[in-house]
């Protein structure tokens, strides 16, 4: 499980993102200010560093410039969406990424893992009952043979293995599509992706094992 450092002094993003972020599989500290965020990395080891620019004492930039001069832990600067200054100056002190507020949770996540990924933050390969993920190549393959996804199909996949265990609401798996499709994509359209997946992954897709449907809530990958 990877581990980020959630550096924010608005109380109420603080809490309903440290929510989020535990509900997608991460482990997550947060800190208000400067200092407070200098001693927690000091402490900790942490594989992401997410850091407003505005914070009760000090400022985002301080902690970013203390995090890259000692170290190379990932930093994803969370700006206001006119603050070009701010985009800019964050990323001539290193930072690996940035997101304009207000922001889609789903469009940060995916921020935060091609971030891991690139910096070798997250483990490269997923497996789940023979079937393989590479997620550097994005290769897919069951039992050592290739298999063959849509965009769509792969991108469905991978929230089904970062979602193991839990229960995944119909609602949930349509905005994860329409975060890649930008367009708007149908309740009938998600059966089609589903079942095309099912096809291509499980043994018996009449007896999916791997991708389980829990009749009245939604999809389960165990």
């Amino acid at each position: 499980m990877n581990r980020i450092l959630l550096v924010e002094d608005d109380p109420d993003i603080l809490d309903n993102l440290t929510s989020f972020l535990h509900g997608e599989q991460f482990a997550v500290d947060t800190a208000c200010g400067q200092k407070t965020a200098l001693e927690q990395i000091s402490r900790n080891d942490y594989d992401l560093v997410l850091l407003d620019v505005s914070l009760k004492d000090g400022n985002g930039f301080g902690v970013c410039t203390a995090i890259k001069s000692n170290s190379q832990i990932p930093v994803i600067f969370l700006t206001a969406s006119d603050d070009e200054y701010s985009v800019v100056t964050g990323l001539d002190l290193g930072a690996d990424d940035y997101i304009t507020k207000p922001f889609r949770p789903r469009e940060l996540v995916s921020r935060i893992r091609s971030v891991l990924r690139r910096c070798g933050g997250s483990s490269p390969v997923l497996s789940c009952q023979g079937l393989s993920v590479d997620t550097g190549r994005g290769l897919v393959s069951k039992n050592g043979r290739e298999v063959i996804l849509s965009a769509l199909e792969y991108r469905l996949l991978l929230y089904f293995f970062h979602n193991r265990g839990h229960i995944l609401s119909r609602n949930q798996l349509l905005e994860e599509i329409w975060d890649v499709a930008g367009e708007f994509v149908n309740d009938n359209t998600l059966t089609v992706y589903i079942k095309r997946i099912r096809e291509k992954i499980e043994d018996d897709p009449a007896d999916p094992q791997m991708i389980k449907t829990v009749r009245g809530l939604g999809y389960r990958m165990d």
